[in-house]
């Protein structure tokens, strides 16, 4: 097994626990999701590559997070890149945490308006007013159209393919479903944020980029983050096991995304442009 290869399995991390079942306690072996920084740096030819953003996210699809966090931020479009890599002549302990993006034009570091830092826990903390993410972000159009049942077998598979919270109980997960339930794609990752940049940036690596005909599900809650990331790819619904926050719902209702919440079994709210499910039975 090659460097890269044995580095990436720190998705999960084995370490040793005390267990505390009724009146025993016992020592023994568990895995916890693995955490570590990473930053993410753009350039375009012959320029140096500057750093834009630091996340604590879980390793492993480090380029999908990149290449995904830079669109969805609106700092890239989805043909802009040339290559993405992990970056050289590093301390050996960092090798893998540093991800430098290339790009096929210029990048305007000038156009940043903030210092990123992503925790695993808020995503996009200090982000500009929703009033800017709508000038970036125009409303998805009226389109896909799916039924109740469809909607609420989604918890279901997404967590059939979570197969590191299996193993840890620790990670978020995001996943891409077609109009028939089929899959598009799943990503893990200890932010919920981080999870769906890397579901973003696998769609833009493949090169067909396009995402209108898909339903988004999300372990947890949907904050603002979710809601901005799913509008600039231009998924048209949005779907959370837990509740949305107040701004998600205000974005979903600007953006023209049709945002579900506390889905489980057969119960589930519409927040925002129900008229894309249809409720009956």
């Amino acid at each position: 097994m090659g460097k890269l290869e044995e580095r990436l399995r720190t998705s999960a991390k084995r370490t040793s626990v005390v267990a505390v079942r009724g009146e025993r306690a016992t020592t023994r072996s568990d895995h916890v999701a693995g955490e570590e920084p990473m930053e993410i740096r753009a350039g375009g030819a012959g320029q140096e590559p500057v750093p834009v953003a630091v996340t604590m996210r879980t390793p492993g699809n480090d380029f999908e997070l990149a290449a995904g966090f830079l669109f969805t931020e609106g700092l890239i479009a989805p043909r802009d890149i040339v290559k993405v890599s992990y970056c050289d002549a590093l301390d050996v302990t960092q090798e893998f945490n540093v991800v430098t993006v290339r790009l096929n034009k210029p990048f305007d570091s000038h156009g940043l308006e903030r210092n990123f830092y992503a925790a695993s826990s808020c995503g996009i903390c200090g982000k500009a007013s929703l009033d800017h993410v709508a000038l970036q972000c125009p409303a998805i159009p009226p389109g896909l159209q799916v039924g109740r049942s469809l909607i609420t077998e989604l918890p279901h598979k997404l967590r059939e393919g979570q197969k590191t919270f299996t193993r840890t109980g620790g990670l978020h997960a995001a996943g891409f479903f077609d109009a028939t339930g089929g899959p598009g794609g799943l990503r893990e990752d200890v932010g919920r944020h981080n999870a769906l940049d890397k579901l973003i940036g696998k769609a833009l690596l493949a090169g067909d980029f396009n995402c209108t005909e898909q339903i988004l599900m999300v372990s947890g809650r949907a904050g603002f983050e979710i809601v901005q990331k799913a509008a600039m790819a231009r998924v048209p619904v949005v779907c959370a096991v837990s509740a949305p926050s107040s701004l998600a719902v205000d974005a979903a209702e600007r953006l023209g995304v049709t945002l579900v919440g506390f889905l489980r079994g057969d119960d589930f709210n519409i927040y925002a442009h129900p008229e894309r499910i249809d409720t009956s039975f």
